[in-house]
């Protein structure tokens, strides 16, 4: 069954599906090295992976498996970065988590509220039991968004990836429904979502 890529907004943030006006931004996010560092894949070089990140992004709602959703800025519009889950199973009640963002962006919280806002979705739409992510053991940022969101680190994939001939370890974390949302950090009121609607400022 199909999946309706939700539009969702929270104090700062507007989570929305892609459009053909964000492929310059993409490109820009996944060519940049620094972005990229811990990925399992290098990154782009040709403008064409936007498009088809895009295609696959819509072929997966499409075929009901999950959802990736772009992220704006509402203050004015600037793209963010995206987060998305995928491999959805219905049987099982989980999906895997995953997200990218721009570094003029990091260190201020906007990951963290994204994955949130799509966890609410996740928990209240796709009635998950549990939601898996896994982090480069170097990325130590990445790290922390997963934790405040609640995730629990629960072990390490030894060698798990190769990207350019760089061997890497991984930690996989999960997040189970009875541990949303964290007991130390629980949604504020200001963070109930609305999931109609469109973005607010310029996209």
């Amino acid at each position: 069954m199909p999946l309706t890529t939700p539009t969702l907004h929270t104090p700062r943030l507007c989570l929305r599906p892609f459009t053909g006006a964000d492929l310059d931004h993409l490109f820009a996010l996944h060519g940049d090295t620094r972005v990229m560092r811990y990925w399992d894949s290098p990154p782009w070089t040709e403008r064409a992976r936007a498009e088809r990140f895009v295609a696959v992004c819509r072929r997966t709602a499409d075929e009901g498996t999950g959802v990736r959703v772009a992220v704006d800025r509402v203050s004015d519009g600037a793209f963010v970065g995206w987060c998305g889950l995928v491999e959805w199973n219905p049987v099982y009640r989980s999906a895997s988590l995953g997200y990218c963002f721009g570094e003029a962006m990091w260190g201020r919280g906007y990951a963290t509220e994204a994955v949130r806002a799509l966890l609410r979705w996740a928990f209240d739409t796709l009635d998950l039991n549990r939601v898996q992510a896994e982090a480069d053991t170097r990325n130590l940022a990445s790290a922390r968004v997963l934790e405040k969101a609640g995730f629990v680190r629960e072990g390490t994939l030894r060698e798990d990836c190769v990207v350019d001939g760089e061997v890497s370890d991984s930690w996989i974390y999960g997040l189970l429904r009875r541990e949303w949302p964290p007991p130390e950090a629980p949604l504020p009121e200001s963070e109930r979502l609305s999931a109609t609607g469109s973005c607010d400022g310029p996209l």
